[in-house]
C-alpha cells in the first residue's frame, strides 16, 4: 500500500527546507505527496506575481498530486481565530485523507509557525481523523533554530531520513524562491541548508539526512 503524505507549510518555502528531500523520497517510492500552503502575500505586493510563479515551478518539481492554499495573510495569523484556521485546514485533511502528515516545529520562533501547528495537529485526533497514522514535525532553517535553548523549545529529533540522492534537487528546487535565500552566513543559504544535512546525516549514519520529531504512530 503506498502512503498518502500532507505536508503544511506556513509559508511556501517551508516544506522544502523541511522536508524537501524526503518528499522527493516518498515520490520515488510511488507515494502521493500533497502540499498545503497556509499564507500568501497581498496580491497588491510587488513581489505577488513572482511568488505565484514560484509556487507554480516547485509544484512541477515537486510533482505533487494537490496544491491547496489557505490564503490567510502572511504574519499576521495572530488576527485570525484559530477555530477558522483549524475548520480550514481540517477541509483539505479531510479532502486528501493522508496516512502520513509533516507539521511545522511547535516551538518555532514565527507566530505564524506556532499558530498552525496548533491549529494542525487539532486536526489529527484520532476519532476524527482515523486516516492519519505518522504526525511528523520537522525543523525549518531560519525559524526552528532559533527557539529558546531550553528542553521544553529545542528540536530534538528522533527521526532521520537519508536522503543522499535528492540533496541536490533539494537545493534546486529551494533557488527557485529567489527572495527567500541568501548568502551564507544567511541561515536560508545553500551552504546553511548543506550543512544541517550533514549534521544531521553524521548523526544517523549517512552523508546528508532530514531529521524530525515523531509525535505519534498507529500501526
Amino acid at each position: 500500500m503506498k502512503n498518502k503524505i500532507l505536508v503544511v507549510a506556513v509559508h511556501p518555502d517551508d516544506e522544502t527546507l523541511g522536508c524537501g528531500g524526503t518528499l522527493l523520497k516518498h515520490k520515488a517510492n510511488n507515494d502521493k505527496i500533497h502540499w498545503l500552503i497556509c499564507t500568501n502575500i497581498n496580491k497588491n505586493h510587488k513581489y505577488y506575481k513572482k511568488r505565484q510563479k514560484e509556487i507554480n515551478k516547485v509544484s512541477k518539481l515537486f510533482n505533487f498530486e494537490s496544491v491547496h492554499n489557505l490564503q490567510l495573510e502572511t504574519t499576521k495569523i495572530d488576527k485570525y481565530n484559530i477555530s477558522e484556521i483549524i475548520e480550514k485546514i481540517s477541509k483539505v485533511i479531510n479532502k486528501i485523507k493522508p496516512n502520513i502528515i509533516y507539521l511545522p516545529f511547535k516551538e518555532d520562533v514565527h507566530t505564524d509557525h506556532k499558530k498552525i501547528f496548533e491549529a494542525s495537529y487539532s486536526c489529527t485526533k484520532s476519532f476524527r481523523y482515523p486516516f492519519i497514522k505518522k504526525i511528523y514535525m520537522m525543523e525549518t532553517l531560519s525559524e526552528t533554530e532559533f527557539a529558546p535553548s531550553t528542553k521544553k523549545d529545542s528540536f530534538i529529533p528522533n527521526t532521520f531520513v537519508d536522503i543522499n540522492k535528492y540533496i541536490e534537487k533539494k537545493i534546486q528546487i529551494m533557488k527557485v524562491f529567489k527572495s527567500e535565500i541568501g548568502k551564507h552566513p544567511f541561515p536560508r543559504s545553500v551552504r546553511s541548508i548543506k550543512a544541517l544535512a550533514s549534521f544531521r546525516g553524521s548523526t544517523s549514519g549517512c552523508k546528508f539526512a532530514e531529521s524530525f520529531i515523531l509525535l505519534k504512530e498507529i500501526k
